[in-house]
């Protein structure tokens, strides 16, 4: 990016009071142009392309269609030209969606509470390839990075494998010779652990930890 011009920023938000005020306080900031706006996943990724902008201010929650992540994901993914870089702005901070935001390639995740400065230097950041996390967001990167990692039994690693690949509790019952009960018990001993109480959030953190078979 030329650090001469404006920082060519996308805003993706389904609130569209929300995403007013964000067009209205970045439109304060001399050094940041928004050259586009969207209200879904769809729509993002879709303008990300057509108006290559340096970074994606995104939404995690996006209502009907694709959410953040996976939008974060298409924009993130490798192209003939560098990709802009996805900053994450949400008023979620659990582990498991932390996790899917950097693991889908979001440069930074910041928090809806930050002061308006914060975001200004989180965008110039993100521009430049840097890292930018809320203080909360990095306080729990660390703690994650520090713990250690979480010991399953052999059958819970079993279990998070079909997991991964998008089975329901029936067909790994099935898959497994168990039953739908033991699936649902080894299922929340599995969260317990993790840290995460969606199959999304263990699948994403048993990545990140290499827990997987």
């Amino acid at each position: 990016m030329n650090p001469s011009r404006p920082v060519r920023l996308l805003v993706c938000d389904d609130h569209v009071v929300v995403r007013a005020g964000l067009l209205a306080l970045l439109g304060s900031a001399p050094d940041i142009e928004v050259v586009g706006e969207a209200g879904t996943g769809e729509e993002a990724v879709a303008l990300a392309a057509k108006l290559t902008p340096d970074v994606v201010l995104m939404d995690l929650q996006l209502g009907e269609g694709i959410d953040g992540v996976e939008a974060t994901r298409r924009i993130a993914s490798p192209a003939p030209d560098a990709p802009p870089h996805v900053l994450v702005l949400t008023t979620y901070d659990t582990d498991a969606d932390i996790t899917r935001a950097i693991e889908a390639g979001a440069t930074g995740y910041l928090l809806k509470a930050e002061r308006p400065e914060e975001l200004f230097s989180a965008i110039q950041a993100a521009a430049q390839g840097r890292t930018a996390l809320s203080p909360p967001v990095a306080s729990r990167v660390m703690a994650r990075m520090r713990a250690p990692r979480p010991t399953l039994t052999d059958r819970e690693r079993d279990i998070l494998g079909q997991l991964s690949r998008g089975l329901g509790n029936r067909e790994i019952a099935r898959a497994l010779f168990i039953s739908e009960a033991t699936v649902k018990t080894h299922l929340g001993r599995i969260y317990d652990k993790l840290g995460v109480d969606t199959r999304a959030g263990a699948v994403a953190v048993a990545k990140e930890q290499r827990l997987l078979p």
